[in-house]
C-alpha cells in the first residue's frame, strides 16, 4: 500500500461490521459504537509507511568498516493470522563509495514493516534495499521479534522469540566481517549491562 489514500475506509468499517456479526457481537452496543472505525484508523496507520528519499553521500573518508545501527525498533502484522509482531532490528552495511543517512536505515525498517508481513521476507527486503540502493561491499540484517499469533493462540510460547538474518557481500564471505556484526551487537548489551 503506497499510500493512505488507496483505503476504503467506509468499506472497511463495513467489513469490520460484518466480522462483528459473524462473532455475535453487535456494534450497536455502547461499547462498540465507534470500534469498526478507530479499528480501520488502527489498520492504516499499521499500514501507511511514511514517504522517504534514501541521502546518499560520497564516503569522502573512505571509511571501511562497519557501520551498525542497533535496536531498531519494529512493529509489523504477521500476514497468516493478522496479528502484531513486535521487535527489534539490527541494520548494518560495509561502506565502498557511497554512505547514506543513518536514520534512512531505520526508515527501510518502518517501510517493509508496514504491511502484512513475515519476518523472512521482512529480512531479506531490508537487506536487499540497502545493497541496491548503496551497492556496498556487505550488508548484515539481524531482526529479533516476538510473534503474538505465538503467544496469544496455538503454542501459546510466551518467552519464544524468533530471529532471522540476510547477509550479503563481504559479510557473507570474509568470516572476520560477520564476526565483527556480532562483536558490535554484542558490546551493545555488554554496555547496557554496565549502566
Amino acid at each position: 500500500m503506497d499510500a493512505e489514500t488507496d483505503i476504503n475506509r467506509l468499506a472497511a468499517e463495513e467489513a469490520f461490521r460484518s466480522f462483528l456479526a459473524a462473532f455475535g457481537m453487535k456494534d450497536n452496543e455502547e461499547i462498540m459504537d465507534n470500534t469498526p472505525r478507530r479499528v480501520v484508523e488502527a489498520y492504516a496507520e499499521l499500514f501507511t509507511p511514511k514517504a522517504f528519499a534514501p541521502t546518499v553521500f560520497h564516503n569522502e573518508e573512505h571509511y571501511d568498516e562497519l557501520v551498525l545501527v542497533r535496536s531498531i525498533p519494529l512493529r509489523s502484522v504477521c500476514e497468516h493470522h493478522f496479528l502484531p509482531f513486535v521487535g527489534t532490528a539490527h541494520v548494518a552495511y560495509l561502506p565502498d563509495e557511497e554512505v547514506i543517512g543513518l536514520s534512512k536505515l531505520a526508515r527501510v525498517v518502518e517501510t517493509y514493516s508496514r504491511r502484512p508481513q513475515r519476518q523472512e521476507r521482512l529480512t531479506v527486503q531490508v537487506a536487499q534495499w540497502l545493497e541496491d540502493t548503496l551497492r556496498p561491499r556487505g550488508v548484515g540484517v539481524l531482526i529479533t521479534a516476538r510473534h503474538s499469533c505465538m503467544t496469544l493462540r496455538g503454542a501459546r510460547a510466551d518467552n519464544a522469540s524468533t530471529v532471522t538474518s540476510a547477509f550479503r557481500g563481504t559479510l557473507t564471505t570474509e568470516s572476520r566481517y560477520r564476526a565483527d556484526f556480532f562483536s558490535l551487537l554484542h558490546l551493545g548489551e555488554r554496555a547496557a549491562e554496565t549502566r
